[in-house]
């Protein structure tokens, strides 16, 4: 789970290891959450699903930076 400050909203890029078959490589299902004074402002559903954490962690990030620009 990755976080920053991003106008005056906490955004956390979350990764959530993903494995649909057994002998499949683990991969990383990417979401989004916005705090703001501590309290849940939105979170995302499932965005996508990602080979790396550091991917999905990105993804998650990116969506909610979008999200403030957007409503915040």
């Amino acid at each position: 789970m990755q976080t920053e400050l991003y106008k005056g909203y906490a955004v956390w890029g979350h990764a959530i290891a993903h494995q649909e078959k057994l002998l499949e490589h683990e991969r990383y299902a990417a979401s989004g959450t916005i705090t703001r004074d501590n309290k849940l402002v939105e979170a995302s559903g499932v965005l996508d699903v990602f080979d790396s954490e550091q991917e999905a962690q990105d993804a998650g990030l990116s969506w909610a930076r979008a999200w403030v620009d957007s409503h915040g």
